[in-house]
């Protein structure tokens, strides 16, 4: 999943990259609204963390903006102010959810969680298709209840087409989801990934859980419980 936190408090900043990183999101930074904005309106987002007392432009104010063209991405706003009508102000902007700082990040990461699956409609941290699923919260994946090992990139391919199961997803989309900028969109590395999950997945070809759609790109399989 990658998501935009914009902080101009550059010491929580890295704090918090760091602890997202580590529970599998690709992260682009921003240190002031002008910079959010622009990154928000060029890429595509699955969330965003975004601090209220922001320079440049304000935290309400870029996401007023983001809304007002159409940018529907989850929004969690992040803000020092303990007073009610800054929570108000800011949901009523367009944000779907806020932290008061201090807090804890494991607080941070259950609900941004929470936020990410309910875009997709999933309430649950833990996701079925068929015999496939996955705890987004623990990122445990089990096929027919065995426990499957995956490494970090196999991960956050299934889980981008587990949640967005039955819709085709090209390899430029997926590429721009879950991988680094510097990532090559000529090599072949997708489809390796895909080959890998197929064969940890689903080694016998019983499920056929990943489809491959020739020019257009891949699609996790909606399948029967």
């Amino acid at each position: 999943m990658r998501l935009l936190l914009v902080e101009d408090d550059l010491h929580l900043q890295q704090h918090l990259n760091s602890h997202l990183v580590k529970a599998n999101y690709l992260v682009d930074l921003a240190s002031d609204g002008e910079t959010g904005l622009f990154q928000g309106t060029e890429y595509p987002y699955d969330a965003a963390i975004i601090d209220i007392g922001l320079p440049k432009i304000d935290g309400i104010s870029l996401i007023k903006t983001l809304r007002a063209q159409h940018i529907d991405f989850p929004i969690l706003i992040l803000t020092a102010r303990d007073h009610w009508q800054d929570k108000v102000s800011g949901l009523d902007a367009g944000a779907d959810d806020y932290l008061v700082k201090p807090f804890q990040v494991e607080e941070l990461l259950a609900r941004l969680n929470a936020l990410i699956r309910r875009s997709v409609g999933q309430a649950s941290p833990i996701i079925s298709n068929g015999p496939l699923q996955i705890n987004t919260k623990s990122l445990e994946v089990k096929v027919a209840e065995q426990t499957i090992q995956l490494s970090s990139s196999e991960y956050k391919l299934l889980e981008y087409l587990l949640l967005h199961v039955g819709e085709v997803k090209s390899k430029a989309e997926l590429t721009e989801h879950i991988y680094n900028e510097d990532f090559d969109l000529d090599s072949n590395v997708i489809e390796v990934f895909v080959r890998r999950l197929r064969k940890k997945l689903d080694p016998q070809g019983q499920y056929g859980f990943i489809e491959t759609l020739r020019g257009h790109g891949y699609k996790l399989k909606q399948l029967n419980e």
